[in-house]
């Protein structure tokens, strides 16, 4: 979830392997993936597309896909979350 808008959690995982496919080696050159490098992408769950026509899309896109980071469980790494720490 991100603000009013809620995504299925395995679409918030697509979501971070795509972003995650298009960073550089070297952590060094990292540079936030374009959101509209992301709407263009085939395998782009469509539930995501209505986010494409917004201009804060690029952060909405960042936020989701810390939400998905594989050290944080599952349930914490939703914001509403307040119980796991």
């Amino acid at each position: 979830q991100d603000g009013d808008l809620k995504f299925p959690l395995e679409s918030v995982k697509k979501l971070k392997e795509l972003m995650d496919g298009n960073r550089p080696i070297s952590p060094r050159m990292v540079v936030p993936v374009a959101s509209h490098t992301l709407c263009h992408e085939k395998s782009l769950p469509e539930e995501f597309q209505p986010v494409c026509k917004r201009e804060d899309a690029n952060k909405i896109f960042q936020r989701l896909s810390l939400a998905a980071e594989d050290d944080l469980c599952e349930i914490c790494a939703n914001a509403a979350c307040a119980g796991c720490f």
